[in-house]
């Protein structure tokens, strides 16, 4: 039986009184206990012949026990569906975050490939180029996302907290698998002097987020300032390391719509503006394009095999920036709904949560484009359903009422097996029931293990 859930697009209003479903009683409630007297009377009819009535009593019986064992076996089945969604969790909420969200590019690959396959779309998602380009749209927009959560700690906890420190750490990582990729095509000379420009130009971010606070516009210029000649500085070292593959003037033009995206989206969390999330999903928005351009310079440098821009190395950067993306903004989602005073019921969580849905809007019309029409909408509900059963986790966990965060757990276990048997289905089985649920396992054993690191860090704490 399904939980009652709450779904993201309706957030407004929304509450922390989960609902549980009604299970009824264990099978041992089922009939009543036999009396001694009849109990003597089976056993004595066991030893000698027995009437036809006393064998109907024993069929009974039987038949009860047969009903027994089947209630144990449904529990062994329940015990064992709940262990393939048991949380994962670190305690570091925010590198469990980006742990949730590193395994969704290989869902959108995944997803890419069967689609090529069902539709007969032209190229190749696995190719070195598409690879490439799936790895870039997932690292450059997980870039914004982090330093997003990194301000907004910041402004939680303070800059000198333990909590801004673990955030940063995890945006480290990111520039750290930036720079990694940069060095394998470029050489490890480029990725050294790739990976210290592009920490100044996080240090550059910090220094403005700070100034932005305190109302300081004289250190918000510097900051801009120091971003601008950063853009023109990184420009110049993607055209000279991939000789004029890359444009230095098209990095330039890309880096700096990304320093007044994120920087728009930092001034509207300073204010405590509900906009700032769908400013910061702009902010990503223009990333995943940013990638784009790189992945083509790069892969023209690098002669890599494939086209990062066929329509199937297309398709597979879409849905890894609509996966990847759904992990961050349900994260920063659950954030806002924890350290707002108002908890879920704030006009900040109505905000985060818009956002949340405007993601889900986009997959399913990527789902419609692919399908037809008229599977855009039961995904839309599907997909609607899960994210519902992830709010309800989050306020059992925070709530400390570990049966209702079971039934949640329970109803995301179930939306597995619905999830698989619709995409096996669109894709005239190129995308097997098994496999889907395989990867929505990890989906969810991940994101509620950083709902568990968020709870810990910002409710218990």
């Amino acid at each position: 039986m399904r939980t009652s859930r709450i779904t993201m697009g309706a957030a407004t209003g929304l509450t922390l009184a989960l609902t549980l479903a009604a299970c009824g009683g264990d099978g041992a409630d089922a009939e009543e206990p036999m009396p001694d007297e009849n109990a003597q009377e089976e056993t004595e009819t066991m030893e000698e012949e027995q009437d036809s009535e006393d064998m109907d009593e024993e069929d009974g019986e039987d038949s009860g026990d047969s009903d027994d064992h089947d209630d144990m076996d449904e529990d062994n089945d329940s015990d064992a569906d709940l262990s393939a969604v048991e949380p994962q969790s670190t305690g570091d909420p925010f590198a469990d975050a980006r742990n949730a969200a590193s395994h969704m590019p290989m869902t959108g690959e995944t997803f890419a490939a069967g689609f090529t396959e069902a539709l007969h779309i032209e190229g190749d998602p696995q190719s070195e180029a598409a690879e490439l380009r799936g790895q870039l749209t997932a690292l450059f927009q997980e870039h914004v996302y982090l330093a997003g959560i990194a301000v907004a700690t910041a402004y939680h906890a303070g800059p000198d907290s333990d909590e801004f420190a673990l955030a940063a750490e995890t945006v480290d990582e990111n520039s750290v698998a930036l720079a990694d990729a940069v060095g394998d095509l470029a050489g490890d000379d480029a990725r050294e002097s790739f990976l210290r420009n592009w920490r100044e130009h996080i240090d550059y971010f910090v220094n403005y987020a700070v100034a932005a606070e305190a109302g300081d516009q004289e250190g918000m210029d510097q900051a801009v300032a120091d971003l601008t000649e950063y853009a023109d500085g990184v420009g110049m070292f993607f055209d000279r390391t991939t000789d004029g593959a890359l444009n230095a003037d098209a990095v330039t033009e890309s880096i700096i719509g990304h320093i007044e995206t994120l920087a728009g989206a930092v001034d509207s969390l300073a204010a405590g503006d509900p906009a700032a999330f769908a400013n910061l999903k702009a902010a990503a928005d223009h990333m995943v394009m940013g990638a784009a351009t790189m992945a083509e310079g790069l892969s023209e440098a690098a002669d890599l095999e494939g086209d990062p821009n066929d329509d199937a190395s297309e398709l597979r950067s879409a849905l890894t920036a609509n996966l990847n993306e759904h992990v961050y903004v349900a994260g920063i989602a659950v954030f806002v709904g924890y350290t707002e005073e108002d908890g879920l019921e704030s006009e900040a969580f109505e905000a985060a949560a818009g956002v949340v849905d405007d993601n889900a809007v986009q997959l399913a019309d990527a789902v419609g484009g692919l399908a037809g029409d008229e599977q855009r909408d039961p995904f839309l509900d599907l997909w609607r359903d899960h994210i519902g059963y992830f709010v309800d986790y989050a306020g059992a966990v925070a709530e400390g009422d570990d049966d209702a965060a079971e039934s949640a757990l329970m109803a995301l276990d179930a939306y597995r097996s619905d999830a698989g048997a619709f995409f096996e289905d669109i894709s005239g089985g190129e995308l097997p029931a098994e496999d889907v649920e395989d990867g929505l396992s990890t989906h969810v054993q991940t994101v509620a293990g950083a709902i568990d690191s968020l709870n810990e860090a910002l409710v218990q704490n």
